[in-house]
C-alpha cells in the first residue's frame, strides 16, 4: 500500500461539531487511514492509500459534507508557445501535476490559467513544471502570492461585509423597538387608548417596518447559517449554524402571526436581528484573532529572500569565472554558486567555498550572538551576513531547505490534535443535541410546569415566556468555546517556539514536555563540546640528561608540545589531533616523524629531530619501565578532573603531561540550574568511566551519573529509568517517583534513546538521525533551551486548561441560567458571541511569555 499525507485548507467551520463532520466524512472514504482536522488552522490532514483516492476525491467529499476546500487561481505568461499543440501539450502537464485542478493554456495570448490547491503545490512549483516542460514561465505582479492566506482574507472581508449590514439595520431597529417599548416614540407610533393613563399600544404599522428591517438581517446576513444548518442535518449532525436557527427563526417566526394580525402579543424582530448580528461580530473578531495564531508561520514565511545573485557560466560560453546574474529564489539550483554581500539575506542553504563573514542566526536559532563564517562551514538561508562578502556553494533549495522544513514542522505540529482534547473533542459530539433537547425541556417547563405555581407572575404570556427563555437556552450555548480552547493554544506556542529556536514536530509532545520530572543528558556533543582539546601542559621541573650532546637543558610546555604534536601527526586519535590542533594554533613548527608506530589502548611513539618520542598513558610508560620523574601526582589531579592525561617521554624519561579533555560548553551549568530551578532531577549518561563522569557531573551539578554506558546501551538505560521509577519513593533517581523522562542526546547512538524516551529533545547542531528520532528540536547548540522547551509546553497546557475550563464553566454555568429565564436572549447572543473571542485572545497571550 502506497501511503500518502494530504493537506487540505477548509473553509466554512465555525465549530467543534463541523470538525468532528469533516472528519466523520474523510474517514468514510475507502483507503482513508486517518483524518485530523484543526478549526483553528483550519485544515485536514489525512493519511490515506494513493492507489484508492486522490485529491478530487477527498474535495468532492468536503464539499458533500458542506464544506469547502480553498484554493488558488495562477495567471502565467508563457513564452516559447510555438502553436496550438504546445498548448494542448503543456495543459496536460499541468493538470497532470499533484495538486492542480484545472489549468487552461492559451496560444492567442500565451497566459495559462491554473487552479490549485496551495496546501499541495505552490506556484513556484507550477511555474518549475513548465519550465520541465520547456517553457518559461513568467509571472504577472512580480512575487507569488500566498493562495490560501488571500482565501482566508477574502472570507474575512466577505464576514466584515455581512457585519456592516447586519449593524447598518440592527442599530436602527433596536433602538426604535426599546424608544417604542418605553413609550418615547410620538403619538403618530401609538395606537389610541381604550382608557386613560393605559399604557399605550404600538401602532400596528411599526410592526411591518420593524419586519422590514429584521427581514434583510434574518435571510441575507443569517443566510450562510441556514445553509450551515441544513448541510449539517443532512449529514446527520448538529453544528452551532443550527442553533442560530433555531433561536434566531424561534423570535422572527413568533413575531410574524402578531405582524400579520392573526395573534396578540409582542414581537421580537430585534431579538432575532440583534441575535445575528452580534454572533456575525463575535465570528468576525475570531476569524482576525485566530489569524494572530499563525503570525509565527507568516513571520518564518517573511524570511525567505526573494532573489539571489549566482555565478553562472558566462551565456557565450568563454572563459573564466563566469557572470553575475539575479534569479528568483525559486530559480536557484544545488550546486549553484551564490553571492552574498553583507546586509543581505542568505538566499538558501550552503557551503562557504570563498571569504569570511558574521551571520546572524537568531531568527532561526534563537542564538543571540552572530556566528562566524569561513571557508568549509554551512551557512543557512534566511540568516542574515553582517559583515564580509561571502561566496557559497548551494545544497539545499526549495522544499529542502532548513527554513522550509522548520515551516513544515511547525504547520504539520499545528494542524495535529493534543491529548488533551480528547474530552473536548467527546463533549462537542455530543454537545448540540444535548442543548437542543434541554431548550425544548426549557419550553415545556415553563409552558406546562411553571403556571401550576399561583403565586409566580408572568410579565408575558407563558407561551412568549417559555419561547424566549428557550431561545436563550439556544443562543447562549457555544461549542465555539470548547473547539478552540487546544487548537488555538498549540498554534501560538508552537509558533512561539519556532522563533525561539524550539521546534515540536507535533501537539502531542508540546503537551507531554510540560510533565517532564526527570531528564537525562548525554555528555559528549550536549554538555561539552564534543571535540577534545588540550587543556593543561605540566613539564618536569628538573634537569635531564642530554646523552647526545652531553648539556643540560629543560624543556618548555611549547616544546614539549611541539615534539608530542610532530609524533601526533601521523595519528587518527582524537586526542592525538587535539594535541597536533593545539600545536597548529601556537604557530610551532613542527618535526618531521620517522619510525610512527601505533601501540593500540597505550599510545604512539616515533622518531623525531633525533629523539625518541613516546606519548601515551600510564600502562605505556610501565610497560616501558619509564621513570615518571615525580609526576604521578599531576597525572592523578588531572584525570580527577575529568581530564586525559598524556604522558609525553623523550629519550626514556617522562618530560611532562599534556592534559585532553571535552571542554564544557559555555551554558551547560546554566542551563543545568535552570531545569534545577524548574523542580527537575537532571542526569547525564556517558560512556566515560566513572570517576571521570562524576568529575564532569561536578562541575556542572548534575543529580546522577550514569556512566561506562556503551553506545547500544544508552536506550536500555532509559527504559530502566522508565521502568523502575513507577510507584517507589527512594532518594535515588532510579527509584524516584517521577514517572515522565526527558533524553537529551545529538549524536546518531542517540538517536535510539532519544526514541525511547518519553519525550526526546535533539540539538540541532547535531546530526539529522537525532533530530529526526526526536519530537524536540533544538535549533542551537545551547542547552538552556531544554528548560525554554519546558517552561513553553507548561505554560501552553496551564493555557489550554484555562481556555478548556473557561469554555465548560461558561457553557454549565449560564445554560441553566439561561433555562431558568435569568437571560434576555439578547444578551445571550452578546455572551455566545465574545466566549469563543476570549478563548482565542487568551491563547495569544503566549507570544508575549518570557521563557
Amino acid at each position: 500500500m502506497d501511503t500518502k499525507q494530504l493537506t487540505l485548507p477548509i473553509t466554512g467551520m465555525t465549530c467543534a461539531n463541523c470538525v468532528a463532520t469533516v472528519e466523520r466524512n474523510l474517514k468514510k472514504l475507502d483507503g482513508v487511514n486517518s483524518a485530523v482536522v484543526n478549526l483553528s488552522s483550519e485544515r485536514a490532514t489525512v493519511d490515506f492509500d494513493s492507489a484508492k483516492l486522490g485529491i478530487t476525491d477527498f474535495i468532492a467529499r468536503v464539499n458533500r459534507a458542506g464544506y469547502g476546500v480553498a484554493t488558488g487561481d495562477a495567471e502565467i505568461i508563457i513564452k516559447r508557445l510555438s502553436d496550438d499543440n504546445d498548448a494542448r501539450r503543456l495543459e496536460k502537464s499541468l493538470a497532470s501535476l499533484e495538486g492542480v485542478l484545472e489549468a487552461q493554456v492559451n496560444f492567442a495570448n500565451e497566459k495559462a490559467r491554473v487552479r490549485y490547491v496551495p496546501t499541495v503545490v505552490s506556484q513556484s512549483e507550477i511555474r518549475a513544471a513548465i519550465s520541465k516542460s520547456g517553457f518559461e514561465a513568467v509571472e504577472l505582479g512580480g512575487e507569488a502570492e500566498d493562495a490560501e492566506a488571500k482565501a482566508r482574507e477574502h472570507e474575512i472581508n466577505e464576514q466584515r461585509r455581512l457585519l456592516i449590514i447586519g449593524l447598518i439595520f440592527t442599530v436602527p431597529l433596536f433602538l426604535f423597538a426599546m424608544t417604542r417599548d418605553f413609550n418615547l416614540l410620538p403619538d403618530a407610533f401609538y395606537a389610541m387608548s381604550a382608557m386613560a393613563g393605559m399604557t399605550r399600544a404600538p401602532a400596528a404599522w411599526t410592526n411591518w417596518l420593524m419586519l422590514a428591517l429584521a427581514a434583510p438581517v434574518q435571510f441575507y446576513v443569517g443566510w450562510q447559517y441556514y445553509v450551515g444548518a441544513f448541510k449539517a442535518l443532512r449529514n446527520k449532525s448538529a453544528n452551532m449554524d443550527v442553533l442560530i436557527v433555531m433561536g434566531s427563526s424561534a423570535a422572527f417566526f413568533y413575531s410574524l402571526p402578531i405582524t400579520f394580525g392573526w395573534l396578540a402579543g409582542h414581537v421580537y424582530f430585534e431579538t432575532a436581528a440583534v441575535i445575528i448580528t452580534l454572533i456575525k461580530l463575535g465570528k468576525f473578531l475570531e476569524a482576525r484573532a485566530k489569524g494572530r495564531t499563525s503570525e509565527a508561520i507568516k513571520k518564518l514565511m517573511g524570511l525567505r529572500a526573494k532573489t539571489a545573485r549566482v555565478i553562472r557560466p558566462a551565456a557565450n560560453g568563454g572563459a573564466g569565472d563566469g557572470e553575475e546574474i539575479s534569479v528568483s529564489i525559486d530559480d536557484v539550483r544545488v550546486g549553484d554558486v551564490v553571492l552574498v554581500k553583507p546586509g543581505e539575506t542568505i538566499p538558501v542553504d550552503g557551503v562557504v567555498i570563498e571569504g569570511k563573514s558574521s551571520v546572524d542566526e537568531s531568527m532561526l536559532t534563537g542564538e543571540s550572538l552572530p556566528v562566524e563564517k569561513k571557508q568549509g562551514d554551512a551557512v543557512i538561508g534566511a540568516t542574515l551576513n553582517k559583515l564580509g562578502l561571502l561566496k557559497f556553494e548551494a545544497t539545499k533549495v526549495g522544499k529542502e531547505t532548513a527554513l522550509a522544513r522548520i515551516i513544515k514542522l511547525v504547520e504539520d505540529a499545528q494542524g495535529s490534535k493534543a491529548p488533551i482534547q480528547k474530552l473536548a473533542d467527546q463533549v462537542s459530539a455530543v454537545f448540540v443535541p444535548i442543548v437542543v433537547v434541554i431548550a425544548l425541556l426549557t419550553f415545556a417547563v415553563w409552558y406546562f410546569l411553571v403556571p401550576q405555581f399561583a403565586n409566580y407572575q408572568f410579565t408575558d404570556s407563558t407561551f412568549t415566556t417559555a419561547l424566549i427563555n428557550m431561545v436563550a437556552v439556544l443562543v447562549i450555548a457555544c461549542p465555539c468555546a470548547m473547539g478552540l480552547a487546544t487548537p488555538t493554544a498549540v498554534m501560538v506556542g508552537t509558533g512561539k517556539g519556532a522563533e525561539i529556536g524550539v521546534l515540536f514536530r507535533n501537539s502531542e509532545a508540546l503537551e507531554r514536555a510540560g510533565k517532564v520530572n526527570v531528564v537525562v543528558l548525554d555528555k559528549t556533543g550536549t554538555i561539552t563540546k564534543g571535540q577534545p582539546a588540550v587543556t593543561d601542559i605540566v613539564t618536569r621541573d628538573s634537569i635531564l640528561d642530554d646523552s647526545k650532546s652531553n648539556n643540560e637543558y629543560r624543556i618548555s610546555s611549547d616544546e614539549l608540545l611541539r615534539l608530542a604534536a610532530s609524533v601526533e601527526k601521523g595519528s587518527e586519535h582524537p586526542l592525538g589531533e587535539a594535541i597536533w590542533a593545539e600545536a597548529t594554533a601556537r604557530g610551532l613548527g613542527l618535526g618531521e616523524a620517522a619510525g610512527f608506530a601505533a601501540e593500540a589502548g597505550h599510545g604512539v611513539q616515533a622518531e623525531v629531530e633525533g629523539r625518541s618520542v613516546a606519548v601515551g598513558n600510564l600502562r605505556m610508560m610501565n610497560a616501558r619501565n619509564y621513570p615518571l620523574n615525580g609526576l604521578e601526582s599531576e597525572v592523578s589531579r588531572l584525570q580527577s578532573e575529568a581530564k586525559t592525561a598524556m604522558l609525553v617521554a623523550v629519550d626514556g624519561q617522562v618530560a611532562g603531561v599534556i592534559a585532553v579533555a571535552d571542554t564544557l560548553k559555555e551554558n551547560s551549568k546554566d542551563a543545568i540550574d535552570d531545569l534545577h530551578r524548574m523542580g527537575l532531577k537532571v542526569a547525564m549518561i556517558t560512556g566515560d568511566n566513572q570517576k571521570t563522569a562524576e568529575a564532569i557531573a561536578k562541575q556542572v551539578g548534575i543529580d546522577e551519573v550514569l556512566a561506562e554506558v556503551l553506545p547500544e546501551g544508552k536506550s536500555s538505560e532509559v527504559k530502566k529509568l522508565q521502568s523502575q521509577v513507577k510507584g517507589r519513593k527512594s532518594s535515588d533517581l532510579r527509584h524516584s517517583t517521577f514517572d515522565v523522562i526527558a533524553m537529551v542526546g545529538d549524536g546518531i547512538n542517540d538517536a535510539p534513546a532519544l526514541a525511547q524516551a518519553d519525550v526526546g529533545i535533539a540539538i540541532g547542531t547535531g546530526t539529522d538521525v537525532a533530530i529526526a528520532a526526536a519530537p524536540v528540536t533544538l535549533m542551537s547548540g545551547d542547552l538552556r533551551g531544554v528548560a525554554r522547551a519546558i517552561s513553553l509546553s507548561r505554560k501552553t497546557l496551564s493555557t489550554i486548561k484555562q481556555n478548556l475550563f473557561w469554555a465548560f464553566f461558561y457553557n454549565v454555568i449560564l445554560i441553566p441560567a439561561a433555562a431558568l429565564g435569568w437571560l434576555n436572549p439578547m444578551l445571550a447572543a452578546g455572551a455566545m458571541a465574545f466566549s469563543s473571542v476570549f478563548v482565542v485572545s487568551n491563547s495569544l497571550r503566549l507570544r508575549r511569555v518570557s521563557l
